[in-house]
């Protein structure tokens, strides 16, 4: 069965750093199936990592079926722990660093790898700010969950 190709573009945002935050992000049919659909939300005392995470998270969450899905993040953060399977090493390293350390974010990693094993992921980081069109959405939406969620 041929999987439903999706794009997921994500952003976090929070200022201070740590403070309030807010995430957004924007779901395209490349094959132009449907209208894209945007979504944000908030987090109080918080990070931009988190922020970024959560993006991600709620993005996949809301697919209900398998999808082939890229995600675009300008967050290396996020998109290096699958490109260069650290989230794979954490996981088989009972959730330690190679320092031996816990990882950080744990709680999220561990629900944004059930996301990700959902579907058949790819992710590609992208430069913020750069002016791609649904980039700059899910930093709007982003914004907009950390201003409206105080």
């Amino acid at each position: 069965m041929k999987l439903t190709r999706v794009e997921l573009y994500t952003d976090g945002s929070c200022y201070p750093n740590p403070g309030p935050g807010g995430w957004g992000f924007v779901l395209v049919s490349p094959a132009g199936l449907w209208t894209p659909h945007e979504a944000f939300g908030s987090g109080e005392n918080t990070t931009n990592n988190r922020m970024e995470m959560r993006a991600v998270i709620c993005g996949l969450r809301i697919l209900t079926r398998r999808c082939e899905v890229t995600v675009v993040t300008d967050s290396k953060y996020v998109m290096t722990a699958f490109s260069e399977g650290y989230l794979a090493k954490w996981k088989r390293d009972g959730w330690l660093t190679s320092r031996g350390t816990e990882v950080l974010n744990r709680d999220l990693w561990a629900v944004l790898a059930k996301q990700v094993d959902r579907h058949d992921v790819t992710f590609k980081w992208i430069k913020g700010h750069s002016g791609h069109e649904y980039n700059e959405l899910a930093d709007r939406l982003a914004l907009r969950g950390r201003l409206e969620g105080r």
